[in-house]
């Protein structure tokens, strides 16, 4: 007669550590709090860049405004982008606030 051997745990590897990640409550990379706060610095040092910018080619430091333009549109992106997150993480905020439970 074939023995039966005891059924070992369910894999160990990736789904045991993701197991005790979510019990735990540890992540291996960036929290959102964390990405989202890098984002808004560095849309702000792009916004700061323009000004430096724009103040630099006023006081005639600067002649080339394709160069103080570029800064400009870089940080307008910038900008928009980040409303655009904005937008969408109230958009969630307001759906999980009408579910009911």
């Amino acid at each position: 007669m074939d023995s039966i051997n005891a059924i070992g745990p369910i894999q160990e590897g990736a789904a045991a550590q993701e197991s005790s990640r979510i019990q735990t409550g540890k992540t291996t990379g960036p929290s959102f709090k964390d990405t989202l706060n890098t984002f808004l610095k560095d849309v702000n040092d792009l916004q700061n860049k323009a000004d430096v910018s724009i103040d630099k080619m006023v006081a005639g430091e600067i002649t080339d405004v394709h160069q103080v333009m570029t800064a400009v549109e870089e940080a307008n992106t910038a900008f928009n982008m980040m409303m655009e997150i904005r937008n969408k993480v109230m958009d969630a905020y307001q759906q999980v606030s009408q579910m009911r439970l």
